[in-house]
């Protein structure tokens, strides 16, 4: 019993130690929030950005674009 729990283990641990977001992507996010906490980021249609959700979209939508490692946007 003890090997299976022990591969179990190694199996968590391997998934847990890929990344799904590239730190580049992660970069990017960060920069968004920063630009809304500041008060300088605007969305598509021109207006302020003040919900964290929102800044967030659009710095992972920035890092799809450069090509970056992100998960696809989810289709709704």
């Amino acid at each position: 019993m003890a090997t299976k729990k022990s591969s179990a283990k190694k199996a968590r641990a391997k998934k847990a130690a890929t990344r799904k977001y590239s730190p580049a992507a992660s970069k990017s996010v960060e920069r968004e929030m920063k630009a809304m906490h500041e008060g300088k980021l605007k969305s598509g249609s021109g207006q302020t950005v003040t919900n964290p959700k929102q800044a967030i979209a659009i710095g992972l939508s920035e890092a799809r674009r450069a090509g970056k490692k992100v998960p696809a946007s989810p289709k709704n």
